[in-house]
């Protein structure tokens, strides 16, 4: 019958429930790169490069000797990485080796891009979480970039995920960010903090997926990147929202059964789903 009809809502977070911007040092140059790249497809358009999240506190990086070694910060403050993105599977180990053994990125590189990022997102929301990361390259075996970015949500976010818990739509995030700053997120627009998924990888985020295919009747995946693209392949319904500027690879138009414009319109679709009892 039509009243059991179970539906999950997958959420990406950045670019598609926040907007978000970011820096990026391109580390050879030891300046600000074009940050109109969205990362992921930064990291895509070389099957070498890897995508790492760092717990790093922003705070205390800033206060730090510029000219020192970014990779001896890394070692002496402890400082733990997430793989997030890559075209490899990859083992820990050599991600970690090339991080703290780097010799080229400099503390400052990584202090431009919070500075940067921490400035001009300052400026438009008082709430919002910023992450930081690099990209290494296993065949250079160097950081390659630093990487600031932050985000908060698009208008009306918290009142569509209102909605659609009042009709008994499960809501979950998959994303690449750390999850620390992503359960911030999650509080302040209404989503359990265990229906939250961080440093999920474009695989892992298929798994969730898949994963929630065998509790759910529909499950449906919405996100903005090349990262969400194997998730939503996995989903019943894929919807891609373009609401975050930047270009986006044809793939990502070509899978999707929706595009939108606005996160909120998403809502409309999700519900439709729950009630459309025809299709079985």
């Amino acid at each position: 019958g039509c009243s059991s009809m179970t539906v999950a809502a997958v959420f990406d977070s950045a670019g598609t429930l926040l907007r978000t911007y970011r820096s990026v040092v391109k580390v050879d140059e030891h300046k600000l790169a074009d940050a109109s790249v969205e990362t992921t497809t930064l990291t895509f358009q070389d099957p070498d490069r890897i995508l790492v999240l760092l717990t790093l506190h922003s705070r205390d990086i800033m206060e730090k000797n510029p000219d020192a070694l970014l990779s001896n910060y890394l070692t002496d403050e402890g400082v733990r990485f997430g793989i997030s993105c890559g075209r490899r599977v990859i083992v820990s180990d050599v991600v970690g080796d090339i991080l703290y053994g780097d010799k080229t990125a400099k503390v400052s590189d990584m202090q431009a891009v919070i500075r940067d990022c921490w400035t001009t997102v300052s400026q438009r929301s008082d709430n919002f979480a910023l992450n930081a990361g690099a990209i290494i390259n296993l065949r250079t075996k160097m950081i390659e970039f630093t990487i600031a970015s932050a985000g908060y949500p698009f208008p009306g976010v918290r009142e569509m995920i209102t909605q659609l818990h009042s009709q008994g739509i499960a809501v979950f995030i998959a994303s690449g960010d750390r999850t620390e700053k992503l359960v911030q997120i999650a509080d302040q627009i209404g989503i359990p903090r265990n229906r939250v998924h961080g440093v999920a990888t474009p695989i892992s985020k298929a798994q969730i997926v898949q994963n929630l295919k065998n509790e759910y009747d529909v499950v449906i995946m919405t996100g903005d990147g090349i990262n969400d693209l194997s998730a939503m392949k996995a989903a019943d319904v894929a919807i891609l929202t373009v609401q975050q500027d930047g270009t986006r690879p044809e793939i990502l138009f070509e899978t999707a059964d929706y595009v939108i414009e606005n996160i909120c319109e998403a809502a409309r679709i999700i519900q439709e789903m729950a009630v459309n009892c025809e299709t079985e």
